[in-house]
């Protein structure tokens, strides 16, 4: 009797180490992949994620409204140093800037002309780290992952109702799903201060979600983890040389910048109504204090809290 006692702990422990294995083999053979020209060999010290919200219309709950194509209205830089806190700092998508090999435009202009591979070499121009993993998001995904953790609370103190995104709120916190967290997170025009107050929204839509993900529950919970899993890989594409482990490090470094010793933030802009002909109005980045401020967040050396926002 003692030995089957024995052997049944064996085979638990067994299956209880396996399946974590398992999960991960599986989960890294369902991740989408791009090619995103990322620079090989030594870069820039410590490592760097650029995640890009692909905004795809009539998508899985983004609305047709006439705009072909792929863009991405969601740009952010997620940068590791080797000592100082982790950051992760948003590029609005209207950032004017010399777009490799077709001149001045909108950042966001750089995923049309040429996909992750420009996106990634005008990042790379404009703050100087070298980008080590390029993660897009299918923002239509986003709705699918809200709703496999069960909704999430999310807080916005003003009244909207906007009907290019869908956002309709009335000021405080509410526990909302997929379809509502969508609208939060693509509401722009009926925010005053644009792309800023929607990066902000962002920014808190995934800290909720990744709050509502409990790492000690899902392990005793195989058939959630595997809904999770599945769900979260279907609204992700990577470079080619990102795995699974990758994306369970940026979802650790996303975590401590969103926590009280990480940063959190835009770069120092000069105005949010740029207009220097031929693109409307977009948003020009200080060019005094820019430089400094990439290289600090390079280094490390910023200390934590909010950093960047409108001018004056």
């Amino acid at each position: 009797m003692r030995r089957w006692v024995l052997a049944g702990l064996v085979v638990v422990l067994v299956a209880a180490l396996a399946w974590p294995v398992g999960l991960a083999v599986w989960a890294n053979g369902k991740i989408q992949r791009t090619d995103a020209a990322l620079t090989s060999g030594a870069g820039t010290p410590g490592t760097t994620y650029l995640l890009a919200g692909s905004d795809a219309r009539d998508d899985d709950g983004i609305p047709a409204d006439g705009t072909e194509g792929t863009r991405t209205d969601t740009i952010l830089l997620l940068h590791v140093p080797t000592s100082g806190p982790t950051a992760l700092i948003s590029l609005p998508r209207d950032t004017y800037v010399d777009i490799p090999g077709h001149g001045p435009h909108k950042l966001n202009a750089a995923f049309v002309l040429g996909g992750a591979p420009l996106l990634v070499a005008t990042v790379q121009q404009i703050t100087g780290l070298t980008v080590d993993h390029y993660v897009e998001i299918g923002m239509g995904g986003v709705k699918n992952v809200v709703d496999a953790v069960g909704g999430v609370n999310l807080c916005w103190d003003a009244a909207v109702d906007d009907k290019d995104s869908g956002m309709v709120w009335t000021p405080g916190c509410h526990d909302v799903d997929g379809t509502q967290a969508l609208a939060f997170a693509r509401m722009r025009k009926s925010d005053p201060t644009g792309d800023i107050g929607r990066a902000l929204r962002q920014r808190q839509l995934v800290g909720a979600v990744m709050a509502e993900v409990d790492p000690a529950s899902l392990v005793w919970n195989p058939g959630r983890q595997v809904a999770l899993v599945d769900t979260g890989t279907s609204a992700l594409t990577v470079d080619q040389g990102s795995n699974i482990f990758d994306l369970a490090r940026l979802a650790l470094a996303f975590r401590t910048a969103n926590g009280p010793d990480g940063i959190t933030g835009t770069p120092p802009i000069a105005s949010i109504d740029y207009r220097p002909g031929r693109v409307g109005s977009a948003v020009l980045l200080d060019p005094d204090a820019s430089p400094a401020f990439w290289a600090a967040i390079a280094a490390g050396t910023l200390p934590p809290g909010q950093v960047g926002g409108l001018p004056g």
